[in-house]
C-alpha cells in the first residue's frame, strides 16, 4: 500500500461536519500545487467519509473551482474523469469542464486516489419541486443520455457497464426479498417487523413478474448494439444532481456514470418524483417522460422497458436494503412509518401504469 494511502474514516455523533482528516487536508493542499492559479481558500462541501471522497471549493486566481477526491479504484475513476471531459469539452455538455494540471492531465493520482479540478459553476439552484421542475430535470438527462453516445473511455480506464446485467438486477431483488423476510422473523420484536412481514410477498412477487416480462421483452436485443450506441448514465439523479443555472439546467457529480441503456435514469428520476409528490399521477408521469423524449426519442421498444422498469419494487427494495448490516437499529419506529408510506404509494402506481401503457404505442 502507497504510504498515506487514502482510507474511508468514518464519522461519529460528534464527528464535525464535513469533517476530513489532516492528512488528506494536507494531501489537497499538495495536488492544488499542480495547477496553474494560486489557491486563496479552500471550503470542504461535502465528503463521502464511509468510502473515502471529498469535494472542496476553491477560491482562485482563475476563479472558483472544484476540487474533487474520488473514492473508487483508479482505473475506475478515470472512466468517469474521461467521460467528464468527452461531454464538456467534445460534445459541449451543460457538465462543468475540467482543468487541466500544468502537465496538461486531467487528473492527479495521490493517497492511491483520483483527484480532478473542474470549473465552478454558479450560480446553480435546484430546480423546483414540481412538475415543471421535473419535466426539465427529465428534459436535460435525455439530452445528457444523447450527447453521451460514442464515448470511448481510455484503454486504461476499467469498463463500467451495467448494460447487460438487468436480469442479474432484478434476479437479486428477488433474493434479497427472502433475506430482508428472514431478518424481519429473526428481529419479530421489532417496530418495523411486523409492517415489512405483512408486504413482502408482494413486493417479492412485483419483482418475479418484472424479471418475467423482461425476459420476454425486447431487452436482449436492444443491449446487442453495445456500450457505445447506448451512452453513459448518470445512475444518481435527480434534484441534487441536476441543478439550474442562466443558461440552463447543468448535470453534476459525474463520478458514477457507467453504460447503460439510458431510461434506468429516466425511471429513478419519474419513482423519485411520485415520493416527492405522495402518490403516482398519470399527469406527472407522461409530462415527464414526453420531456425526456423531446431531448432524446423513445422507441417502443425502450418504453416496454421502462414500464418494466417502472413496475419492480424498487423504493422499497432502495429504502431496506441496509437492514441487513445493523437489523436491531434498522427495523424502528421510523423504518415502519416508511414501510406503510411505501405500501400506501405502491397502491397508486399501478392504476397509472395501466393507462399509460397503450398511449405511447399509440402515438408512435
Amino acid at each position: 500500500m502507497e504510504k498515506n494511502s487514502i482510507v474511508a474514516w468514518g464519522i461519529n455523533e460528534q464527528t464535525p461536519k464535513n469533517f476530513v482528516p489532516e492528512y488528506i487536508i494536507n494531501m489537497a493542499e499538495e495536488v492544488v500545487q499542480n495547477y496553474d492559479f494560486t489557491v486563496k481558500s479552500m471550503q470542504v462541501m461535502s465528503t463521502k467519509p464511509f468510502k473515502g471522497g471529498a469535494i472542496w471549493k476553491l477560491d482562485t486566481s482563475s476563479g472558483p473551482k472544484s476540487l474533487k477526491l474520488l473514492h473508487r479504484r483508479p482505473t475506475r475513476s478515470l472512466f468517469s474523469i474521461a467521460a467528464q471531459e468527452y461531454l464538456a469539452n467534445v460534445k459541449e455538455a451543460r457538465v462543468p469542464p475540467i482543468v487541466k494540471t500544468k502537465k496538461g492531465n486531467l487528473y492527479v493520482e495521490a493517497g492511491g486516489k483520483l483527484w480532478f479540478v473542474a470549473e465552478w459553476i454558479e450560480p446553480l439552484v435546484h430546480a423546483s419541486k414540481d412538475l415543471e421542475g421535473a419535466k426539465k430535470l427529465s428534459n436535460a438527462i435525455g439530452e445528457f443520455h444523447r450527447l453521451s453516445k460514442g464515448y470511448v473511455p481510455p484503454p486504461e480506464a476499467e469498463i463500467a457497464s451495467r448494460l447487460h446485467k438487468w436480469p442479474k438486477y432484478y434476479q437479486k431483488i428477488i433474493r434479497k426479498m427472502d433475506w430482508f423476510r428472514t431478518i424481519a422473523m429473526a428481529y419479530n420484536e421489532m417496530p418495523a417487523s411486523d409492517p415489512l412481514l405483512n408486504v413482502i410477498d408482494q413486493f417479492q412477487q412485483q419483482a418475479v413478474k418484472g424479471l418475467e416480462s423482461l425476459n420476454s421483452s425486447s431487452y436482449f436485443e436492444l443491449m446487442k448494439e453495445g456500450n457505445e450506441y447506448w451512452g453513459l448514465v448518470h445512475q444518481d439523479y435527480g434534484w441534487g444532481n441536476g441543478q439550474m443555472s442562466k443558461d440552463g439546467m447543468w448535470i453534476i457529480d459525474l463520478d458514477g456514470v457507467g453504460y447503460d441503456i439510458s431510461i434506468r435514469d429516466l425511471r429513478k428520476l419519474i419513482s423519485h418524483a411520485m415520493v416527492i409528490l405522495g402518490r403516482w399521477d398519470t399527469t406527472w408521469v407522461r409530462q415527464i417522460i414526453e420531456a425526456y423524449h423531446e431531448a432524446n426519442p423513445i422507441s417502443n421498444p425502450l418504453y416496454e422497458l421502462l414500464l418494466i422498469d417502472l413496475s419492480m419494487p424498487n423504493e422499497l427494495y432502495k429504502d431496506v436494503k441496509a437492514m441487513v448490516y445493523e437489523p436491531e437499529l434498522f427495523l424502528n419506529d421510523k423504518t415502519a412509518v416508511l414501510i406503510n408510506t411505501i405500501v400506501e404509494i405502491d397502491k397508486t402506481k399501478w392504476p397509472v401504469l395501466e393507462e399509460i401503457k397503450n398511449d405511447w404505442r399509440a402515438k408512435k
